[in-house]
C-alpha cells in the first residue's frame, strides 16, 4: 500500500512540512514584537506581516483539517492511488503557493491572487470527495 500511494505520502509530507513552517514563522515574528503577548495581536490588516503570518496559519489549519480527513478516507477505503496522488500533491503545491503570496503581498483587496491557490485547494478536495464517493458506489 504504502509504495501504491507513495506520491501521497510525499503530499501528506509536504502539508505537514509547510504547516511546521507556517507556524514557526507566525510564533518567532510575533514573538518578536517589543511588548509581544501570547494571543493578542493588535494588529489587524495585511499591512502587518505579524497579521498575515498569524491569518496564514489559521486558514492552512482551517482548510487543511478538512483535506487530511479526506485524504485519511480515501486512503482507507483505497481509492485510485493516482488520483488521490494527483490531488493531494496539488493541494499541497496550492498551499505552499497560498502562503507564500500570503507573505509577499499585502493587501485587503478581494479576490487577492493568493484566494485563486485557496480556490485550487478547495476543488482538489471537492473532486477527492467525488472520487470517495465513487469508489464506495461502486
Amino acid at each position: 500500500m504504502f509504495n501504491d500511494y507513495s506520491l501521497t505520502w510525499w503530499g501528506l509530507a509536504l502539508i505537514l512540512a509547510t504547516l511546521i513552517a507556517q507556524s514557526l514563522i507566525a510564533a518567532f515574528v510575533k514573538a518578536k514584537q517589543p511588548g509581544a503577548i501570547p494571543g493578542k495581536y493588535p494588529e489587524s490588516s495585511h499591512e502587518s506581516f505579524v497579521f498575515r503570518a498569524n491569518r496564514c496559519i489559521a486558514n492552512s489549519m482551517e482548510n487543511t483539517t478538512i483535506m487530511l480527513a479526506t485524504i485519511f478516507a480515501a486512503l482507507f477505503i483505497q481509492v485510485s492511488d493516482t488520483w488521490l496522488g494527483v490531488y493531494t500533491m496539488t493541494y499541497a503545491v496550492a498551499r505552499l503557493f497560498h502562503m507564500v503570496l500570503y507573505y509577499a503581498i499585502a493587501t485587503e483587496k478581494n479576490p487577492s491572487p493568493r484566494s485563486y491557490f485557496y480556490l485550487i485547494g478547495l476543488i482538489c478536495n471537492i473532486a477527492l470527495l467525488v472520487l470517495i464517493v465513487t469508489t464506495l458506489l461502486k
